[in-house]
């Protein structure tokens, strides 16, 4: 699937099918929600990577394509399976067991603006402009309305569970630069996607059996096992396989427009179904970094010059 495709505008089918994303991906954290509450970290993260790790070969498969072989290949896989999936995934499960849903959507929202920093710092051809450095700054100030002045001060759960998903953001923005390299390598979008996962599959294997021995854990509810379902087969083969459907037809500015839509999705579920509600604080910080990242896209900014000339 080439990577090359750059359009303004979608289709109508290009924009359902973002949508979908939008709620596949938003709808992850409430799994994460609803697993949070009878399982620990590694064994949903495990769950979530081991069973879209089966689902990506089926899909592999139908598509009649090959994982490649090579020991560079494979060690690339790893880096970028614990950089996308080990450790981000990690971080969020851990962090909404201390903090709403919707909470942790939106502060990974902030990839982007991670991605623009680290980007500047480790590439020659994504350099930092005063737009995109005006989004950076408008983003972190809706973070730090987010977590509140008083964090400071408390260093409670809560404040630690907002910490782990921006850390999660930041290892997602590290993997973006990364994940760069299996185009010049030769690899497929689902080839890398379903190679990362396996690799990651393959490590939290013994994470999770050392760290939260699973067989001493009580049965889970069907409520439980339904999300970790959800998480693997939904939200990541069938996720994985949207994404890379919009990344071929319409380019990757059009499906960056995701990171805008999950947390709709996420806050949404969470006030449905996990009877959350979001404080003040957090729409401002949102909206801030609503902001941001339009700064970041700039397609808003092009259009509204177009429309003064």
């Amino acid at each position: 699937m080439p990577l090359t495709v750059q359009r303004s505008n979608m289709s109508l089918l290009e924009w359902v099918l973002l949508l979908s994303l939008s709620a596949l991906w938003g709808g992850a954290y409430f799994f994460n929600g609803v697993a949070t509450q009878e399982l620990p970290t590694f064994v949903i993260v495990l769950g979530r990577v081991g069973g879209g790790a089966i689902g990506l070969l089926i899909v592999l498969r139908l598509l009649r394509l090959q994982l490649p072989r090579g020991f560079a290949i494979w060690r690339a896989f790893l880096v970028m399976a614990l950089l996308n999936n080990v450790l981000p995934f990690s971080l969020i499960v851990w962090g909404q067991a201390h903090i709403a849903s919707g909470v942790a959507s939106i502060l990974n929202a902030t990839t982007p603006l991670f991605t623009v920093v680290v980007a500047h710092w480790l590439t020659s051809d994504e350099r930092i402009t005063a737009q995109r450095l005006t989004g950076v700054i408008t983003g972190f100030a809706g973070v730090a309305i987010m977590i509140g002045a008083e964090a400071a001060e408390t260093l409670g759960l809560d404040v630690m569970g907002q910490v782990a998903c921006l850390g999660a953001a930041l290892s997602y923005a590290f993997a973006a630069i990364y994940g760069r390299r299996f185009q010049a390598l030769g690899v497929t979008p689902m080839a890398t996607a379903t190679g990362q996962v396996v690799m990651a599959a393959v490590v939290l294997t013994p994470l999770a059996l050392v760290v939260d021995q699973p067989w001493t854990l009580p049965v889970p509810s069907a409520e439980a096992v339904g999300a970790i379902i959800g998480l693997a087969l939904l939200c990541t083969t069938l996720g994985y396989f949207l994404f890379f459907r919009i990344l071929s037809t319409a380019g990757a500015t059009n499906v960056s427009l995701v990171t805008l839509l999950i947390p709709v999705t996420a806050i949404l579920l969470g006030a449905l179904f996990l009877g959350e509600a979001l404080a003040l604080r957090h729409w401002a910080g949102m909206g801030l970094i609503a902001i941001g990242l339009a700064a970041i896209d700039g397609r808003l900014w092009r259009a509204f010059r177009q429309k003064l000339r």
